[in-house]
């Protein structure tokens, strides 16, 4: 039995072959319409989630199973004080496979611990996110319709934004990747990624806080909001929140080809206007979000298919 905490619990040839049977159930729907057929998957979320537990939800149920679970800790028995140890091990009494999402980090790696079925981290805290990774790459890939050799932007809260350290995690491992990291003083890169993946795998990296300065290098601008329920101080947030906001007038000196990617929710940090533009590509993340969860869980399950 497998679990997914980490995007780098995957090699880069299990992501490539993941990434591929996620093409070909885009292509494919119908070939896929029953594979988990009499299985559950259960959704423990104990932090708000739109697109992250619908995705999950969509596509289990697009493969023919079904789901359970919960979409807020108030309505679990979270709020009696029950350890996320103990839920687990219910959980795994109902559901075949779970995704867990939690303010905590570390959380999911605990009920991995505890679990009789595959447990899939859908976000800790401001620590990983390897689903939304999984979807991130495929998403450049299609895009790019390559993984290395690219110069990756990454904008905005860089500090608290777990997509962002599974991405670079995740990135770090392709040959001639380079990154620029765009934010605040405040809202950097934590010391952790910089020292123990950029640093000690000797990629290239620049730190600026003016994207103007810098888009027309990019093959890939990955932008981020300001997450308000990550700061402690209600006026730091307020400082902070605006600090970024990409525009058509931002985007004259971007390459043609650029890639527009964020992980969503949107606050203000992509003006409407960009919504139009060849460019974004941030819609399309949210339809591959479903094809690489599909993918994922066939995987972990080890179901059969054609």
């Amino acid at each position: 039995m497998r679990h997914l905490i980490d995007p780098l619990d995957l090699s880069v040839q299990e992501i490539d072959m993941l990434l591929d049977l996620a093409d070909d159930i885009s292509k494919n729907p119908k070939k896929y319409s029953q594979v988990c057929s009499g299985k559950k998957l259960a959704t423990l979320f104990y932090e708000p989630s739109t697109r992250t537990r619908l995705s999950f939800e969509s596509a289990m149920l697009n493969m023919g199973g079904s789901v359970l679970g919960f979409s807020s800790a108030n309505s679990s028995s979270a709020a009696k004080g029950e350890s996320v140890a103990d839920t687990i091990r219910a959980v795994s009494c109902y559901a075949d496979i779970c995704a867990i999402r939690h303010p905590k980090e570390g959380a999911p790696l605990r009920a991995s611990r505890y679990s009789k079925i595959p447990v899939i981290n859908a976000g800790d805290g401001g620590h990983q996110h390897p689903t939304q990774t999984l979807t991130d790459l495929m998403t450049i890939r299609a895009k790019k319709h390559r993984l290395d050799h690219l110069t990756i932007g990454l904008c905005g809260d860089l500090k608290f934004g777990r997509t962002v350290h599974s991405l670079i995690k995740a990135l770090s491992r392709y040959e001639g990747v380079r990154f620029v990291l765009i934010s605040p003083e405040e809202l950097r890169v934590p010391d952790y990624i910089i020292d123990n993946v950029l640093k000690e795998k000797n990629i290239p990296y620049e730190e600026v806080e003016n994207i103007e300065d810098v888009i027309s290098q990019l093959d890939i601008l990955y932008m981020t909001r300001v997450q308000r329920e990550r700061f402690f101080n209600e006026e730091d947030y307020i400082r902070l929140k605006d600090s970024y906001i990409l525009t058509m007038a931002k985007m004259k000196n971007a390459k043609p080809d650029m890639a527009i990617l964020h992980p969503l929710p949107r606050v203000n940090e992509i003006a409407l206007e960009v919504d139009d533009d060849p460019r974004a590509a941030y819609f399309d993340q949210v339809q591959n979000g479903v094809y690489v969860r599909m993918a994922l869980m066939m995987t972990l399950l080890e179901v059969e298919h054609a």
